[in-house]
């Protein structure tokens, strides 16, 4: 019984806080520490409470290889820290089980939300040809953000990633903590 009952709580916590790092980012365009702190620990003790030392472990491996590669982008001046932070937490709640789910499933839902949007706003061979532009810049230039195209500039188009992190995040749940 319990086991049914971790495979749902996990990806249904996720998705609150990643519900709640999104709604945060729409509002204010950041997602603040007191969410994804707390969130952290969250995940921590729950997996701990529910599995032991082998479930806090895995736990903390699934925020850190979340964190670790949302960290890259940033690096990169792709994204904020706090999409670095809220990937991290939610990986942290949902597992390692279900990390590389909630990684490609987030991926995919910012890829396409970030086509709607330049699409949206006018803007989407712009958009690609600045892909293209970042690619080049860094196969030169390794992580160093481009001079221009990059989260710090105001006239860069920026999607709320916490919204894509959200969605990748119900998608998760709805396939993995639903279909369990």
């Amino acid at each position: 019984m319990i086991a049914i009952e971790k495979d749902f709580v996990y990806p249904a916590a996720a998705t609150v806080v990643a519900l709640l790092g999104a709604a945060f980012d729409i509002k204010s365009r950041r997602i603040p520490n007191f969410i994804t702190g707390p969130a952290i620990l969250l995940g921590l003790l729950l997996h701990l409470s529910l599995d032991g030392w082998h479930g806090l472990l895995t736990s903390l491996a699934a925020g850190l290889i979340c964190g670790a590669i949302f960290l890259i982008f940033y690096l990169a001046g792709g994204m904020g820290a706090g999409d670095v932070k809220l990937i991290a937490a939610v990986g942290c709640i949902a597992g390692l089980a279900d990390a590389g789910y909630l990684l490609v499933l987030t991926s995919l839902a910012g890829g396409m939300m970030g086509v709607v949007f330049a699409m949206m706003r006018g803007r989407l061979k712009e958009t690609l040809l600045n892909v293209g532009a970042i690619a080049s810049h860094h196969k030169e230039e390794g992580l160093k953000p481009h001079p221009d195209l990059n989260v710090l500039n105001a006239s860069t188009l920026r999607l709320p990633y916490g919204v894509a992190i959200a969605a990748g995040s119900t998608i998760t749940f709805y396939l993995l903590g639903m279909s369990r």
